[in-house]
């Protein structure tokens, strides 16, 4: 009897990039730029079976590459039977037609591949609606470019999220849709102001981990909070922000965010698409930035994280530069490098330096609390009662000047207190 199985079978796909020597390698393709369009492909579910990488100065305004490249991918794709092929950088409505022509399968660049991954990624309600806003200003101006290529496919990679029947109908359809999103956006937004401003009102204290995709981010939410946050070896494994409550030593409660990573050669229109899920990092009170010191490109990594905070906004914050998978490689030499930033090196995944991690929040958290010792007079009884209910009493016990307390008091509750102060502070 014959066994059917149901396994999906992968698409073949090529990768292809033009290397200019640009002096900001992180702008150019390089050997580390075409690894990360490999692992991008992966993640969509792509099998690579191929990359090309063409030296050129200057890229060819109607077709990215020069055509005799593009003839030798063409004969590529006939012998590997490919299903499609995937550029590093952005391409214009014009190179994709054209491709598209030279090719005959489906083309598409690396800002769409992403978009792809976050259509699959997004699980909740917001986070796909921000994946379908993105498509469908992304594609709206190569939908000429595009229309050969969806009449030859029938789905599969970089057809996730709108559908091929909402990106072929009228433009205006399409206007109407994407208003029609923005607005639904803009209501969740200040749906969440709204829960901001009480957390705020409450006292909360937000952190927010950000870093490069894969960094360990969602390892390192796991390993403090026990969150049990969904963590995998592939790039954006997490897209939609996951928040849990942290306690510190000092009793001060905090809120711990994990936001969607960053990754190098990301367009501008991507970030501001994605400006809510990266919100928590902007009006965050301290940033933890994450960095994977096992891969060899982290200090460039930093560098596109640092790009994209300040093109967000979240700049001039209290930062933990925190060098994850250090049972790796060891401390890193940017330890010394890094000015204005708390450095500790950890292993998430082994749950090694947490301890130092936590001292470094506490120590750049707003609302650090110290321990005094106060005697509140017997005739004062009101106010023991309530530092037993408000503050974390570490000691209690009766004197004979009154009740003898040993607490941890931020800045407010420390002048309030002043007066009964026996021992610590000032």
């Amino acid at each position: 009897m014959d066994i059917k199985t149901n396994e999906i079978k992968k698409e073949k796909v090529l990768l292809a990039g033009v290397h200019r020597g640009l002096k900001n390698q992180i702008e150019d393709t390089t050997e580390e730029s075409m690894h990360e369009l490999y692992e991008l492909a992966k993640t969509a579910g792509a099998e690579v079976v191929a990359q090309v990488i063409q030296n050129k100065a200057d890229l060819e305004n109607g077709t990215y590459m020069g055509e005799g490249k593009l003839e030798e991918i063409a004969n590529a794709i006939k012998e590997l039977s490919v299903d499609f092929v995937v550029f590093d950088d952005e391409l214009t409505p014009v190179q994709i037609r054209n491709i598209t022509d030279i090719l005959g399968v489906k083309v598409l660049d690396r800002s769409m591949l992403i978009l792809d991954i976050f259509a699959m990624r997004a699980k909740s309600g917001e986070g796909k609606l921000q994946v379908e806003l993105a498509q469908l200003k992304y594609r709206l101006p190569r939908l000429r470019g595009m229309g050969t290529q969806m009449s030859r496919t029938g789905g599969g990679i970089g057809t996730r999220g709108p559908g091929e029947t909402k990106l072929e109908s009228d433009r205006r359809h399409i206007h109407k849709r994407i208003q029609a999103l923005t607005e639904e956006l803009e209501e969740l937004k200040k749906h969440r102001e709204l829960l901001r401003g009480r957390r705020k009102k409450d006292g909360v204290i937000t952190v927010a981990l950000v870093g490069y995709t894969n960094a360990g981010k969602s390892t390192l939410l796991n390993a403090l909070t026990d969150a049990e946050v969904f963590a995998e070896d592939k790039l954006f494994a997490t897209l939609d922000p996951t928040s849990r409550a942290l306690e510190l030593e000092d009793s001060r409660k905090i809120l711990l965010v994990d936001t969607v990573g960053f990754i190098r050669k990301l367009p501008h229109h991507l970030v501001e698409a994605f400006k809510s899920t990266l919100e928590e990092a902007v009006i965050a009170d301290v940033l933890i930035h994450v960095v994977d010191v096992s891969n060899e490109e982290y200090e460039n990594q930093i560098t596109v994280v640092d790009e994209v905070l300040k093109d967000i906004g979240a700049v001039g914050k209290p930062e933990v530069m925190v060098y994850n998978k250090c049972d790796k490689n060891g401390e890193p030499d940017i330890l010394e490098k890094r000015e204005g930033s708390v450095n500790v090196c950890i292993s998430a995944k082994y749950k090694k330096g947490l301890d130092s991690l936590l001292k470094a929040i506490a120590e750049q958290a707003p609302g650090k609390k110290e321990k005094i010792t106060i005697c509140i007079p017997y005739n004062e009884g009101a106010i023991v009662n309530e530092l037993h209910e408000t503050q974390k009493v570490l000691e209690s016990e009766y004197t004979q000047d009154g009740t003898k307390m040993v607490l941890l008091a931020d800045r407010i509750t420390y002048d309030k207190l002043r007066k009964y102060i026996v021992q610590g502070g000032d």
